[in-house]
């Protein structure tokens, strides 16, 4: 089998980093090597070419995950024209729908990681790349009135009991509750 071009390796690499961070968002980081590789539509011996080890790749798909997140926010903020009060507002009602607790593959990273992230040690890289993360998501929320990490920890807890209690009707009753508590304090 003939090389790849350097431009070949740049797409692989991209596809199985959006790919990881999609997976590892849905299933966590247990994903084995050989499932995320035939995800991305790749070989398993082509993982070792683009990456040192699969925790190097769980350092790129975290930061991945949260430059979505970033991306995603920053669009709400052009849309409503520079104003943050009403793009927070649009963001908070968009994270706590039926549609975001149904999508844990494209959700928040801060939410789908949680757990994986407090097995991490301190000093690794997903770890320090998911902390600034939430850092960073938490002052986006912060209002004149309002702690943005109480705010995040009021969405964040409220996507992931609606998604543990999904199926039932506590799941919606949990993101109304909090979609109002948060739109009550505004």
């Amino acid at each position: 089998m003939g090389r790849v071009s350097q431009a070949q390796a740049e797409e692989n690499r991209r596809r199985v980093v959006e790919t990881a961070s999609r997976l590892f968002r849905e299933q966590g980081t247990h994903v084995s090597v050989a499932d995320l590789m035939k995800a991305s539509g790749l070989t398993h011996g082509g993982f070792y070419k683009q990456f040192a080890s699969k925790e190097a790749l769980i350092d790129e798909a975290t930061a991945h995950a949260f430059d979505e997140l970033t991306r995603l926010r920053d669009a709400g903020l052009a849309q409503h024209s520079g104003r943050r009060d009403a793009a927070q507002q649009a963001l908070i009602d968009t994270y706590l729908s039926v549609e975001h607790r149904d999508s844990v593959a494209d959700g928040c990273p801060a939410a789908a990681l949680a757990a994986d992230m407090a097995r991490e040690p301190g000093d690794r890289e997903a770890r320090r790349v998911y902390t600034e993360g939430v850092t960073d998501f938490a002052e986006w929320l912060a209002t004149e009135d309002e702690n943005g990490i109480s705010r995040l920890c009021t969405m964040l807890g409220a996507l992931v009991l609606s998604r543990a209690t999904k199926g039932s009707p506590v799941s919606e009753q949990i993101l109304t509750t909090a979609r109002t508590a948060l739109t009550a304090t505004n």
